[in-house]
């Protein structure tokens, strides 16, 4: 079942988004530059990164290369700077609540996507913990039930693990389906919220 969102907080500080470069043609642009730490939480590493906006990405993963070069990849345009003493209350927050993921999560988001991705990620943060919502479900709450495939794809492009819950997101049947951190990570964050059974690869669906 579908609920209203709860609203973010807006009461964080966050560093520039935006430094001076020189470009080829000899004129002056701004680039933005974002920040990142990556420290442990109960799901192994995870990577706090953050603009001028909030938090722009949450990444989970094995390694800290790994890490940073998806990081890379997602914000191709942007200086990449490690500043572990800035955001270290910032990344404690977030290893904070992916121990423990329900109710809101108290930071602002920096949330970046198409159109449609922005509505599946809305949906998614509709979804309380301990539930779950199908993919078709998903589509059919946009009036789209069509577009199963590319609410899966919405799913996949989701950058804030675990705070836009795309691990609530499980097949018609309750059957675990791919997760862009690991089926694993998914299969833990469903039961440490309940509703997974311990043990189990698929969610009990009504």
């Amino acid at each position: 079942m579908i609920i209203p969102s709860i609203a973010v907080s807006e009461n964080r500080q966050y560093y520039p988004a935006s430094r001076l470069t020189l470009e080829k043609k000899g004129k002056y642009a701004m680039k933005e530059t974002i920040q990142y730490t990556i420290r442990e939480s109960s799901l192994g590493l995870t990577m706090a990164a953050v603009s001028g906006k909030g938090i722009c990405a949450i990444l989970l993963g094995d390694s800290a290369k790994a890490l940073t070069a998806d990081l890379k990849v997602r914000f191709p345009g942007a200086v990449i700077e490690k500043n572990d003493d800035a955001l270290k209350e910032t990344v404690e927050a977030v290893a904070s609540y992916i121990g423990l993921p329900k109710g809101r999560f108290d930071g602002k988001l920096d949330v970046r996507g198409t159109e449609f991705q922005r509505k599946i990620w809305n949906q998614l943060r509709r979804i309380p913990a301990g539930t779950t919502a199908s993919y078709t479900e998903l589509a059919m709450a946009l009036d789209a039930p069509n577009a199963v495939r590319a609410v899966a794809g919405a799913c996949a492009a989701n950058c804030l693990a675990v705070v836009i819950p795309c691990h609530r997101a499980v097949k018609n049947d309750g059957a675990l389906s791919g997760y862009r951190w690991g089926v694993e990570r998914k299969r833990k964050l469903l039961e440490m919220e309940g509703a997974l059974p311990r043990g189990s690869c698929r969610v009990p669906r009504l």
